[in-house]
């Protein structure tokens, strides 16, 4: 049967939309697993949980995480959600529905990098904005790479910073090229750009960096985060150049590009500057805490004693500050990139001791992509819902998916938590008693 809580529009674009969505509905499924595994396993999840009732959003939430420069997908997962009607089929002409305006549409964070277009993403969540949805946008790591990268061409270079661009990486070419060719091209761009030798001198970290590193890093990072950053960049320095010539693009090119994105994002005037002015780290809406990634010991325990309010204004002071290195490398950083490996900053009893005491009985988060729909994982005692469900068609192809994304993640208390996924046969529903009960268990 049609599940009654999606309501689509009869044209053409929405006959698409529905094609690609499953039909029928089942309980939100379980598997067997271990806690090592992180796996859906709701008895896991029960030892986990507090005896507790659980606090639903009070307005609907549609969680939409990772669309990864793909404007069509993020489009077409807000009409699969319920939350748009198009007006035709041009990227950005859509209105809201009568349940678009009941709802608060939560972006999970990277909106950058991948997919086949940066800007058209970006213009189509503007023109969300515009028709006067609800949004609350989260930082992801793909975006503030790039806002790292940038603010570094700023900054007098040190051990702590100068690796920044480069670190950015081959997925960040692919908007340095939409830049150069819808803003550059057919310009005197080049008038003010140095040459090719100066340009790499400019971007590229210095012959001591891997040297100096290690030192500079001693106190902040994990003994397995500096080696592994350490390899990383040996990776990127080695093939950042050849993937712009890859794509047809010479590091002065890439120069202009950057710096033509400092005035598009960085600059109050600029086009794109909403992005990172919007931005949050970190939002709670009844007994969940959406985020991109994940929690630290630190980060918890700052959310119990100061809020949600606190970590987000935390958070916008320290993408203004000087020193690069001493927030791409913080516990406010960890909350976008974090994976719980050994490299990252520890999410211990103490932090989801905390973070249970804060309010909240699960994460929902983005980064950790998955190819057969959302997922409900257990990660250090704490509840995560994993709702990155792989949308742009980039990604897809290399997974072995066919066409474009299509899904949302919706949390409300009539429905409980809906998993909806063009590449799961079913709607995945874990309703509201369910999961209200696994805390008496």
């Amino acid at each position: 049967m049609q599940p009654t809580f999606i309501t689509i529009e009869n044209t053409p674009f929405h006959q698409q939309v529905i094609q690609r969505l499953p039909t029928q509905w089942e309980n939100w499924p379980t598997d067997k697993g271990s806690r090592n595994d992180h796996t859906n396993n709701l008895p896991l999840v029960t030892k986990a949980l507090h005896k507790k009732e659980c606090q639903w959003p009070k307005k609907p939430v549609v969680f939409i995480s990772d669309p990864h420069a793909d404007a069509e997908a993020f489009e077409m997962s807000l009409v699969a959600a319920g939350v748009i009607e198009k007006t035709s089929e041009q990227l950005g002409d859509f209105s809201l529905t009568a349940y678009g305006k009941s709802v608060e549409v939560i972006i999970g964070g990277d909106c950058l990098d991948k997919g086949p277009s940066n800007l058209d993403l970006l213009r189509s969540i503007k023109a969300l904005y515009k028709v006067k949805a609800k949004i609350t946008l989260l930082a992801g790591n793909h975006d503030l790479r790039l806002r790292m990268g940038l603010l570094s061409m700023k900054r007098k270079k040190d051990a702590g910073n100068q690796h920044l661009f480069v670190r950015m990486g081959k997925k960040i070419v692919p908007l340095f090229k939409e830049v150069f060719e819808q803003y550059l091209e057919g310009t005197d761009w080049g008038k003010k750009i140095p040459d090719e030798d100066t340009c790499r001198r400019k971007l590229f970290p210095d012959e001591h960096w891997f040297n100096e590193f290690p030192f500079h890093a001693a106190g902040f990072l994990t003994a397995e985060g500096i080696d592994r950053e350490v390899k990383k960049m040996h990776s990127k320095v080695e093939k950042f150049e050849r993937h712009c010539l890859d794509a047809g693009l010479s590091l002065r090119h890439v120069y202009a590009a950057a710096l033509h994105c400092q005035k598009l994002f960085l600059s109050k005037k600029g086009e794109f500057s909403w992005f990172f002015r919007k931005m949050e780290l970190v939002t709670k809406r009844g007994s969940f805490l959406f985020l991109h990634a994940g929690l630290d010991d630190i980060m918890s325990q700052m959310l119990l004693k100061n809020g949600t309010k606190y970590v987000n204004k935390a958070f916008h002071k320290n993408l203004k500050r000087r020193d690069l290195f001493g927030f791409y490398y913080s516990s406010i950083a960890n909350t976008f990139r974090t994976k719980y490996r050994d490299a990252d900053l520890p999410l211990t009893e103490k932090g989801v001791k905390a973070i249970h005491k804060s309010g909240v009985k699960a994460v929902v988060q983005g980064h950790v992509n998955r190819v057969q729909g959302q997922r409900l994982a257990l990660k250090k005692g704490l509840i995560h819902i994993e709702a990155d469900i792989t949308l742009d068609r980039n990604s897809r192809q290399l997974e072995g998916l066919e066409g474009t994304g299509v899904g949302a993640t919706l949390i409300n208390k009539e429905q409980g938590i809906v998993g909806i996924s063009c590449d799961y046969p079913s709607i995945k529903v874990l309703d509201p008693e369910q999961f209200t009960l696994l805390y008496a268990a």
